[in-house]
């Protein structure tokens, strides 16, 4: 048996909106640990779209995902949280008063006085194409993400899909790329009309090329592509395309995982919770981020963010009950300003 951890607050999840729940629960004086089955901070944002612009963030009028994970690694670092990655969460026993047992799938125990699920939508997993033969050049040269931009340099790219993904990195991708072909198994998308837009613009002067079809066959061997066959409707002739890498964009498979034995009220695949503290129906469990569901819950990071101030307030009362809570802006208060090291 491994030794206990003890924490004011287990974090199951490493996201924007846990990181930030880390600052919010640290300015009321609370610990906090993360646990995220992944291997390094930032959900979502670092795994999936590392490089990837976001628009819609409070005072940045473009951020990356990993930009937006470092610089909240840098807004927490005040408060060093335990962080604990390439764990899942698999057993959580116990109550609000007693404190909660936590052991993950890798043989770590907790012992937390309060929960917090910001685990996104989740365990999140590519859907892989009906492709025979694809999980051979899977990690080699087929991505169901694009982490490292660069990995595509000089490459003869095949994007397939008809969402905001597929078409984003292919008219991303086109400026460093030997050559793009996008695939979609219809002339019609489902992403953004400006994306759609430009990305028929940039074929018309032949910058990338595209079609109408799907992937059927590949080829290659030792898990690098040489080519791909392009299937189209009907009595269309299959298009044979040189291809060094595959970027599949058929969106993503959400699994809510061990979370649904836990005791908590579900919607679907969703926490219930109220939008006073973002408890869930488990007293001392709250649930923030994408993971949870309410009336009127948008799925933004910044309503994440908001979630989290109000859960550490409410996860402060159970943690210290005798304590008050007397509120302050970290513009005027000493004591937050000493806390952050900027005094």
């Amino acid at each position: 048996m491994s030794e206990t951890i003890e924490t004011d607050v287990l974090i199951i999840g490493g996201g924007p909106v846990g990181l930030f729940a880390v600052f919010e629960l640290g300015l009321l004086g609370l610990s906090a640990t993360i646990v995220d089955v992944l291997d390094k901070p930032g959900g979502q944002c670092a795994e999936l779209y590392p490089e990837k612009p976001i628009y819609d963030i409070p005072a940045w009028p473009i951020i990356s995902g990993q930009e937006l994970t470092d610089k909240l690694l840098a807004q927490i670092k005040p408060f060093s949280p335990d962080c604990h990655y390439n764990e899942m969460v698999v057993g959580v026993a116990g109550d609000a008063k007693a404190g909660f047992s936590v052991s993950t799938d890798g043989g770590k125990h907790f012992h937390a006085k309060t929960i917090v699920i910001a685990a996104g939508g989740g365990s999140f997993q590519p859907k892989r194409p009906p492709i025979a033969g694809i999980d051979a050049f899977e990690g080699t040269s087929v991505f169901y993400a694009v982490r490292k931009r660069e990995v595509f340099r000089d490459k003869n790219l095949v994007v397939v899909g008809g969402g905001d993904s597929a078409l984003d990195w292919s008219i991303d991708l086109a400026e460093i790329a030997k050559s793009v072909t996008l695939t979609h198994r219809r002339p019609d998308f489902r992403g953004a009309p400006d994306s759609v837009s430009k990305m028929r613009e940039m074929v018309d002067q032949g910058k990338m090329a595209f079609h109408v079809g799907q992937v059927a066959d590949l080829f290659g061997e030792d898990g690098q592509l040489t080519s791909v066959v392009i299937k189209g409707k009907g009595d269309v002739a299959p298009t044979k395309v040189s291809c060094d890498c595959l970027l599949p964009f058929f969106g993503l498979t959400m699994k809510l995982g061990p979370v649904s034995d836990w005791g908590l009220e579900l919607l679907g695949n969703l926490i219930a919770v109220d939008t006073e503290k973002f408890a869930t129906s488990r007293e001392g469990i709250f649930a923030i981020g994408d993971i949870n569901t309410y009336p009127g819950k948008l799925k933004l990071i910044l309503s994440g963010f908001h979630e989290a101030a109000l859960m550490a307030h409410a996860a402060k009362a159970i943690v210290h009950p005798d304590e008050k809570v007397v509120f302050q802006y970290t513009t005027s208060s000493t004591k937050l300003q000493k806390a952050l090291g900027v005094a």
